[in-house]
């Protein structure tokens, strides 16, 4: 059996009857080329130059180990485990939603939990894309090998100046709120908002809110009584990419989020290189580990968005340390090798 280089590793992803566009990275695509960005899922494709599929059969075709996504009542998924199997492929597991309240919702039904148990017994390996999460992989396979569960988080292109959404100082203003769901009590956008707006009000700084609850969240705003023209809404889907665009115009992304989420919030926020503040997601833990959410107060973040939004030289400190924390742990690079590294471990009792 041949070990393969870390550098040189390669790995399918599948998502089972999934939606998600099927996409081969034989390098990592340009932000403009309208496919699906390398983000969440696909940047793990991405990352090793491997493949995305909602296929089982060509993912088992692509002759690499497999991340298998756990997603709808996991029947799919379960069928796509026995198949992979048969056909030798080293297959590793993941809930596609890994947030704590999604992981809560997925197996509060008899069924499903029954059948998740079944399906990460019978897997090779799980991958986490939070700790929490990798905790609950490792006391399901209790009687596994602890070395067959990994926390590694999903990468992002930071060293590829393609990704760079950067923009000059004299061009930045204002808060992004980084989340947009009112009726999911651990994402406290509510609370976010109000913070928001008395930082507009000590400091002037306009407030951009994703509004997608159309008439109904423009009312529920509307009842804040923000600042006049001090508030912005974006009310429609936008590219990845334009999306970045307006995130990168702002000095700050604030949220409050307790879901303990991957983080995509502060994966945005390192590909803009601003500030992120309050979140508690997986990606803002390791990159901005002095601005997230994580044992601090609502008070402690507000005054810390604050002293961000007045101070340049101070914003500029804590985007250097997140992209130097990015490089080491979340960018491309990093994450290809950690991905190597485990399945290769895996090689004692698999085969790719």
């Amino acid at each position: 059996m041949i070990l393969q280089p870390a550098e040189n590793f390669r790995l399918t992803v599948l998502n089972p009857g999934g939606r998600d566009p099927e996409q081969t990275f034989h390098s990592v695509p340009d932000p403009d080329e309208g496919l699906h960005p390398p983000i969440n899922f696909h940047a793990f494709a991405a990352c090793t130059f491997g493949a995305f599929h909602r296929d089982t059969r060509r993912a088992a075709g692509e002759k690499t180990p497999v991340l298998l996504l756990l997603r709808s009542d996991f029947r799919a998924s379960e069928r796509a485990l026995i198949e992979l199997k048969k056909d030798g492929r080293t297959v590793a597991l993941s809930l596609k939603e890994t947030g704590l309240h999604q992981i809560a919702q997925q197996l509060r039904e008899p069924r499903k939990l029954s059948r998740f148990i079944k399906i990460v017994t019978q897997a090779d390996a799980c991958i986490a894309t939070t700790p929490e999460a990798a905790e609950i992989y490792q006391r399901v396979r209790s009687k596994h090998d602890s070395a067959t569960v990994a926390f590694i988080p999903t990468p992002y292109p930071i060293e590829d100046q393609r990704w760079d959404f950067s923009m000059p100082r004299n061009e930045q203003c204002g808060i992004f709120i980084g989340t947009r769901e009112w009726d999911i009590p651990s994402r406290n956008h509510f609370a976010a908002i109000l913070v928001a707006r008395e930082l507009c009000e000590a400091t002037g700084e306009p407030v951009t809110v994703v509004n997608l609850d159309g008439y109904k969240g423009r009312r529920l705003l509307g009842e804040l009584s923000f600042p006049k023209e001090k508030l912005r809404l974006i009310e429609k889907w936008k590219a990845y990419p334009d999306y970045l665009r307006d995130v990168a115009q702002h000095k700050i992304v604030l949220q409050l989020d307790r879901s303990h989420v991957p983080g995509q919030v502060a994966g945005d926020a390192l590909l803009c290189r601003i500030p992120c503040v309050g979140g508690d997601g997986a990606i803002e833990r390791i990159a901005f580990s002095k601005t997230c959410g994580k044992g601090r107060t609502i008070s402690e973040i507000a005054s810390m968005a604050l002293d961000l939004l007045k101070s340049f030289e101070l914003r500029a400190a804590v985007v250097a340390e997140s992209q130097e924390r990015a490089l080491e742990r979340l960018s491309f690079g990093a994450v290809r090798s950690q991905l190597g590294k485990f399945f290769s471990q895996l090689q004692g009792t698999t085969a790719f």
